[in-house]
């Protein structure tokens, strides 16, 4: 089952419960042209996270980096770091594995195994080499476990932990390297505090000095920090995210584009629509009546 529109809270972590009835890993195929923005959004959360690449293109970004990947690719992305996708073929379609980090391994055997790699600042992300025999091993189990979720045979949760601990087994012996640097820690960290103040306050004026302040930093250093990670000024950011959060309202029956307007934070309905079509390739008009 694809998650069309899934909620994030203010800090910009994934508000979906990742998990079967029982065990805490989720499983489903997403084709991004069908989400609700026309895109994967930028997004966190506490699960890791394995992409395969079933059918097309697709535009990754995890934390400040860019990269492509195409049929057949498999990702992986560590827990807690930004990422989002965009279709670059139009017809991108991939398997999304979710799994919790304390499902990983035993409780004695976490210290020693899980923590060390979902904690390291240089291990964003990782492209699995599936000519490797670690890689292909790996996709091979993601789709095993993917089978196993939608049989529901006797046992299969079992049969998933054992899968995933040999996955996770194979990335520490093959795929990680360690190196833990605190500056990329601290950077990041004061990032998701400047998106989260972006995401509570996006509706009331905003400047670029506001926003620098939530990272404690100065407002050159607050655009270093955007251009460097998210590729893109604060206001621009804040514009774009103004717009998304337009997209629900305007799906509304009885909404009003002057209105949607002002609830989202922008001070003149014109401006608003000049986004928007500049965005989005249509008037906000346009978008309405093409949803309802």
């Amino acid at each position: 089952m694809q998650i069309t529109d899934f909620e994030v809270d203010e800090s910009l972590k994934e508000m979906t419960k990742h998990r079967t009835v029982v065990i805490p890993v989720a499983c489903y195929e997403t084709k991004i042209a069908d989400n609700i923005h026309g895109k994967i959004p930028l997004h966190w959360h506490e699960e890791i996270q394995f992409l395969l690449t079933l059918k097309g293109d697709a535009l990754v970004q995890v934390n400040e980096e860019k990269f492509s990947v195409k049929e057949g690719d498999c990702l992986f992305i560590n827990s807690g770091c930004l990422h989002s996708a965009q279709d670059i073929s139009g017809d991108c379609v991939y398997l999304c594995l979710n799994v919790s980090p304390h499902f990983l391994l035993p409780q004695e055997l976490f210290s020693s195994y899980v923590t060390p790699y979902i904690s390291a600042a240089n291990l964003s992300y990782l492209v699995l080499d599936g000519c490797k025999e670690w890689g292909k091993n790996i996709v091979d189990s993601i789709l095993e476990i993917r089978d196993l979720i939608h049989e529901s045979p006797p046992f299969y949760e079992m049969d998933i932990a054992c899968l995933l601990a040999h996955i996770w087994q194979q990335l520490i012996r093959n795929g990680f390297q360690l190196e833990h640097t605190r500056t990329e820690d601290e950077k990041h960290k004061r990032m998701k505090e400047m998106l989260n103040w972006i995401h509570e306050h996006y509706a009331e004026k905003v400047t670029l000095s506001d926003i620098a302040k939530a990272g404690r930093l100065s407002k050159s250093e607050c655009c270093r920090y955007f251009k460097k990670i998210l590729k893109t000024t604060p206001i621009h950011y804040l514009t774009q995210h103004r717009l998304q959060k337009s997209l629900p309202l305007l799906q509304e029956p009885d909404s009003n584009v002057t209105e949607v307007a002002y609830k989202v934070g922008f001070n003149s309905s014109s401006y608003f629509i000049e986004k928007f079509r500049m965005t989005m390739n249509m008037t906000p008009l346009a978008y309405k009546k093409k949803r309802n």
